[in-house]
């Protein structure tokens, strides 16, 4: 393992390790290795390490919670690994929390919910760290982040200049966002921002499995910590644990289609669920599709899909990231020889 000593002798000693295993910096378990990597644990360090390394590739590294890798990464693996969070504002309605890129999103979700902070609680037990939520527009039960989403810090890779993103900039779409368009690979998101409720809180119950689950428990009137609860117990009953089977969430999008397209497909499968988008879309749960297509429980190797939730493919324990990418171009071309629908992956395929 080399030493890396910075030229810059106004920062501390920091280490750039050589051929390091990524399989604990990612939550489908796959075996890939690092050509350098290093954590950095604030925004000097981060501006440091890519003033240094400008001619090397880089390669930026979340809670690595919605990528499949497929190969080692032949470049610098960064790994943003920066804590914290407080309140910046507030006052009798709202409160403006901010948090650094590395805190783990559901650890962040909790403690807003401990706080009496409503907002992000539908969001319960997504996995991943805070700094990558603003990329993929994360989202759960009728909630998503740009509902909650105030603004975020980013430094350019190229210049090391901190530029605030705030909300119309980030041009939020259905699990996408500029980051993972015209502004991809060119920013690391630092913090984020957040302005949550006080009081008065917008209790979102309206996806039927909360309401199913609330029922259950004879709540009819939710706290913040009854949706959050709630949340959970349906997906520890759907999603399997990355520390126990290796997985990424959600693989799939839930494909979007024109009504005048759907219509025409539900004509010919009057079973298919869909939900109205808005006057001229409907969204189709990319799990029914994978279910009636019969890849449910499936197992190819030690790559497969899971037993309770179609959308998430799985790693039993030494499956290639190219094995898990092969069983989920099948299910893509078998949607689409079936069904006429072209289904995309939600995950970052390396």
């Amino acid at each position: 393992m080399n030493g890396y000593n910075f030229k810059n002798k106004t920062h501390s000693f920091m280490e750039i390790q050589h051929n390091i295993s990524l399989k604990k910096y990612n939550t489908f378990g796959i075996e890939a290795k690092a050509k350098q990597f290093a954590a950095v644990h604030s925004a000097d360090e981060l501006k440091v390490i890519l003033e240094e390394n400008k001619e090397n590739k880089k390669f930026i590294l979340g809670g690595g919670s919605n990528m499949l890798l497929t190969k080692d990464i032949d470049a610098l693996v960064i790994h943003i690994d920066l804590k914290g969070k407080k309140i910046i504002e507030e006052n009798e309605d709202f409160v403006w929390v901010e948090s650094q890129a590395g805190e783990n999103w559901h650890e962040l979700v909790i403690w807003t919910i401990d706080q009496n902070f409503g907002g992000l609680e539908n969001m319960s037990l997504i996995p991943g760290n805070v700094g990558t939520t603003p990329v993929q527009n994360i989202g759960a039960y009728g909630t998503e982040i740009k509902d909650t989403f105030v603004s975020c810090e980013a430094m350019g890779i190229e210049n090391q200049e901190t530029k605030t993103f705030v909300k119309a900039d980030c041009h939020f779409g259905y699990r996408e966002s500029i980051f993972k368009n015209e502004a991809k690979n060119q920013y690391v998101i630092t913090s984020v921002v957040f302005r949550l409720t006080k009081r008065n809180h917008k209790i979102n119950i309206s996806y039927g499995d909360i309401t199913a689950e609330l029922a259950k428990n004879d709540i009819t009137n939710p706290s913040l910590k009854d949706v959050s609860n709630a949340v959970i117990a349906i997906r520890q009953s759907k999603l399997p644990d990355p520390k126990e089977l290796g997985n990424s969430g959600s693989f799939f999008k839930n494909p979007i289609l024109l009504k005048s397209d759907f219509e025409k497909i539900h004509q010919q499968f009057p079973e298919m669920k869909y939900y109205e988008v808005s006057e001229t879309q409907v969204k189709v749960p990319a799990g029914w599709l994978i279910e009636q297509a019969g890849f449910k429980g499936k197992r190819f190797g030690d790559a497969g899909i899971h037993k309770n939730q179609a959308l998430v493919l799985v790693n039993y324990g030494n499956a290639t990231g190219q094995e898990i990418l092969n069983v989920s171009k099948s299910i893509q071309e078998t949607i689409f020889k079936t069904f006429g629908i072209h289904i995309e992956a939600e995950v970052n395929v390396i």
